[in-house]
C-alpha cells in the first residue's frame, strides 16, 4: 500500500511541471484517519521526505518535526465540513491569480465549468493568507462546489483523492486561461442555466463507472 505521505509529496512535486506553482507557493493535503496530512510551510517540494509531512487533527493540533502550511485552516475546515473531500490543493497559478486579482467569478463560458459543481466558479472574498477569515470566505465560495478562486491570491480545489484534486486544479487553471484569452477578443457568449443543467446531468454518467 502506498504511503500517503509519499503520495502527497508526489502530488506536490507534480504541481510545478503542470504549470500550477513555482517555488514554495501553494500547499496540498490529504485526509488521513480522523485528521489530515499537509505539506509543511516554506519548504521546497523537491527536498521533502515523508518525515517532513506533519499530521494535523481537526482541532488544529500538528504532530511532526515540521510546521504545517500557514494555510492549514481552510484545509481543516473543508475536511470538517465536507465528508466527500479527501484531498485539498491550493496554488498560485498565473491565470487563476490574474482573474482572482480582478475578483471575478468565472461564468459559464464553457461547459466544463460544470465539472466543479455548478454554473460558475466563485471568487471568495479577500482575507489575509493563513487566517480564519480566509477559511470562512473560502468555505462560503466552495458551497456545493469543488473549486473557487481566492481574491488577490490564487485557486483552491477539493477532490475525493489526490489524483482528482490535481486534475481539478489543472482543469481550473486551463479554464482560467481560456476565459482570459476569450475576454481579450470580446465578451464571451455564456451558456444558459438550462444548458448548464443539461451538462451537469450528463456528467452524472460520464466516464468509466
Amino acid at each position: 500500500m502506498t504511503d500517503p505521505r509519499a503520495a502527497l509529496i508526489a502530488t506536490a512535486r507534480a504541481m510545478r511541471p503542470a504549470g500550477l506553482n513555482r517555488g514554495t507557493a501553494g500547499n496540498v493535503s490529504v485526509r488521513d484517519g480522523a485528521g489530515f496530512l499537509i505539506t509543511p510551510t516554506g519548504m521546497a517540494y523537491e527536498t521533502l521526505t515523508p518525515d517532513d509531512i506533519p499530521h494535523m487533527t481537526l482541532d488544529g493540533a500538528a504532530i511532526g518535526r515540521r510546521k504545517p502550511s500557514s494555510e492549514w485552516r481552510f484545509h481543516r475546515d473543508l475536511y470538517a465540513a465536507r465528508p466527500d473531500v479527501g484531498a485539498v490543493l491550493h496554488a498560485h497559478s498565473p491565470f487563476a491569480v490574474s482573474l482572482a486579482c480582478l475578483r471575478l467569478d468565472i461564468p459559464p463560458f464553457h461547459y466544463m465549468i460544470a465539472r466543479f459543481g455548478g454554473d460558475t466558479v466563485r471568487c471568495a472574498d479577500y482575507a489575509i493568507f493563513g487566517s480564519q477569515a480566509l477559511s470562512t470566505a473560502a468555505l462560503a465560495a466552495m458551497e456545493k462546489r469543488k473549486a473557487c478562486l481566492l481574491a488577490n491570491h490564487g485557486l483552491l480545489v477539493a477532490g475525493r483523492d489526490l489524483d482528482e484534486a490535481l486534475a481539478l486544479a489543472i482543469e481550473l487553471e486551463e479554464l482560467c486561461e481560456q476565459y482570459w484569452r476569450a475576454c481579450q477578443l470580446g465578451q464571451p457568449v455564456l451558456l444558459s442555466a438550462d444548458e448548464m443543467a443539461a451538462v451537469s446531468e450528463k456528467f452524472g454518467s460520464y466516464g468509466q463507472q
